[in-house]
């Protein structure tokens, strides 16, 4: 309780700083400085009572126990009033205890003299009266135990335990209640994410499971595992190449791909008999260990040669080597064909806008009908993993999302969105200048709606306080809006020669904020972007919040330039900002 006390003593402190109640925040310090309850902190409490014993001020200590029985013990229940009396006695005997330990026998017979008409009634007080008079009282069977210090410490403990147990029994008020609605949201958070953490790692483990387990059954050869990647190394070998090849795609012998390296003989390409079956073609296509067994040193030969001078024994021979040729080099115009095509579909592509990207596929598989390019096509080893990838049987989840909700009362673009520090209200700004300040625990509910005339570019809330909402205007101005009351507290003139406001960042410390200004565009339109093609001038400032003045304007070298971005770190003592000239530049602990 003495922490949430603590806690709010000083929002109350700024609450007043932030109206201007002066008088009433001495009064508040002096009070607080007076307190005799010491925020409700047990161990100052504790210390206030030693030190009046350890300065013999008797007087002081009974003014003090009756202010806290008036204040505090009163409150409790008729049951507890006999353990209040019992640790009064023994507050006065630590006092009497620590006289004479002290060697001042005259604060002894004070403390007797003043209290005996109170005392004397007391059956607990009636051995006590002759302590003043025993010599070595700590030797004395009966006093004996007093003077030890484990009957001081044994006090001690048990009168913190009682005021701690009664602090916390306390009825609090309605301002202290959100400590304990903070710490609650703060354990529920963690349960939460320990909660989340195990469902996703269930979740991984599960997946995996899976994967094994199916990989296990559907185990292929390793031939045949890499099947749909054949072609990678040969496309990157010829991808320089980029000559034109206009010959259709004939038949090719597929036993003749599995000979040896040394066996293929490059000779001139024979023509092709128009006999060739579609279904050969087809084939050939399919064929893809011909890509793996072309050399880097083949792919760089020219397609025309003259064949080498051979010893061939019969006529046979002579013709499966000039099929075996002819064939390599159809295979070399078929790829080099299909490069193209993947170049040209790849530019296209990037030349278009994402919405288009199936519309121009389909065209492309149209508009290039091939007699090879069956339905017995194998796709591209790029196609094959983009299907693979799209298709999100393996792809792994980035997050768990646990609902998903809209909100909809903007009829605009959106510019900006804002989380208060808290976390509990989001501010969003629209092209139209239609400022929305709503929630979303436990559902979604506009808290306030701010139209502007002039138009925004860009939004901020206020650290300290958080319900103050931080608007850059086009025209040179900031307002501070404060979305409870609905009304601008304070409007300020930045700069009429920079008066485009691109970035505001609140510091953490709620005392002051980043304000970047820029001066307008060539064309003079104060709602462009601040992304311009020529960099304009601009400045950096900082402006304190509760005075409402500039404090510091930032040295931007080697020019002024217009500040994109600006974003604090956790403490305040870091400034980022992104600037149009492509530079990020970093201040220190000055902000």
């Amino acid at each position: 309780m003495g922490s949430a006390v603590e806690r709010t003593d000083e929002h109350v402190r700024e609450y007043l700083i932030y109206r201007g109640f002066t008088n009433a925040l001495k009064h508040l310090d002096s009070d607080i400085k007076a307190d005799k309850e010491k925020g409700f902190r047990v161990d100052k409490i504790i210390d206030q009572l030693q030190q009046f014993i350890l300065t013999f001020d008797l007087l002081s200590l009974k003014e003090y126990w009756l202010y806290l029985d008036r204040r505090l013990f009163c409150r409790l229940e008729d049951i507890y009033r006999s353990t209040v009396n019992k640790l009064r006695t023994s507050l006065f005997r630590y006092y009497i205890i620590n006289t004479i330990q002290k060697g001042n026998l005259e604060k002894t017979q004070e403390f007797f003299q003043k209290q005996a008409l109170e005392l004397q009634t007391q059956a607990e007080w009636r051995d006590w009266f002759i302590l003043p008079f025993v010599p070595n009282p700590e030797q004395n069977p009966f006093f004996s135990p007093y003077f030890s210090r484990q009957w001081a410490d044994t006090f001690l403990v048990s009168l913190h335990n009682f005021l701690s147990v009664l602090f916390q029994c306390m009825p609090q008020p309605v301002l202290l209640s959100f400590d304990a609605e903070v710490q609650k949201m703060t354990s529920l958070m963690e349960e939460n994410e320990q909660l989340r953490q195990q469902v996703f790692a269930l979740q991984t483990e599960n997946r995996d499971q899976r994967d094994r387990d199916g990989s296990v059954q559907h185990k292929l050869p390793p031939y045949v595992q890499n099947m749909d990647r054949l072609g990678d190394t040969e496309l990157d070998l010829v991808s320089s190449q980029r000559a034109s090849s206009a010959a259709t795609t004939p038949s090719r012998n597929f036993f003749s791909t599995f000979l040896p390296q040394a066996k293929r003989t490059p000779i001139k390409p024979a023509p092709v008999s128009s006999g060739s079956s579609p279904s050969q073609a087809a084939v050939g296509r399919k064929d893809p260990t011909a890509n793996q067994l072309i050399k880097p040193k083949e792919a760089s030969q020219p397609k025309e040669g003259k064949p080498p001078s051979s010893q061939v024994s019969t006529s046979e021979t002579c013709s499966s080597q000039s099929q075996q040729a002819t064939n390599q080099s159809v295979n070399q115009n078929t790829r080099n064909k299909r490069i193209q095509e993947h170049e040209k579909e790849r530019k296209e592509l990037f030349s278009k806008p994402p919405h288009q990207t199936p519309e121009k596929k389909v065209e492309v598989g149209d508009a290039e009908p091939t007699p090879t390019e069956t339905s017995g096509d194998p796709p591209d080893s790029s196609s094959s993993r983009s299907c693979g990838a799209g298709g999100g049987l393996s792809a792994e989840q980035p997050f768990i999302k646990l609902s998903q909700e809209e909100y909809g009362e903007h009829h605009s673009a959106i510019m900006h969105c804002r989380v208060d520090s808290s976390g509990r209200r989001v501010a969003s700004l629209d092209v139209d200048g239609v400022i929305k300040v709503w929630s979303f625990n436990p559902m979604m509910q506009t808290k306030a709606t701010i139209m502007s005339k002039s138009p925004l570019l860009s939004l901020e809330w206020a650290t300290k306080p958080d319900r103050l909402l931080l608007l850059g205007s086009g025209v040179g101005t900031v307002r501070l809006y404060d979305t409870e009351a609905k009304k601008n507290l304070y409007e300020m003139n930045i700069d009429e020669t920079h008066p485009r406001i691109l970035s505001l960042a609140s510091s953490p410390s709620g005392s002051s904020f980043i304000c970047s200004a820029a001066a307008l565009g060539q064309s003079g339109n104060l709602e462009s972007s601040p992304r311009l093609p020529i960099p304009v001038s601009g400045q950096l400032l900082l402006w304190d919040t509760k005075t409402v003045k500039q404090q510091l304007q930032f040295s931007l070298e080697p020019e002024p330039v217009a500040i994109n971005c600006t974003a604090f770190n956790h403490n305040g003592n870091l400034l980022v900002t992104g600037a149009a000239d492509g530079v990020i530049r970093l201040f220190g602990s000055c902000v």
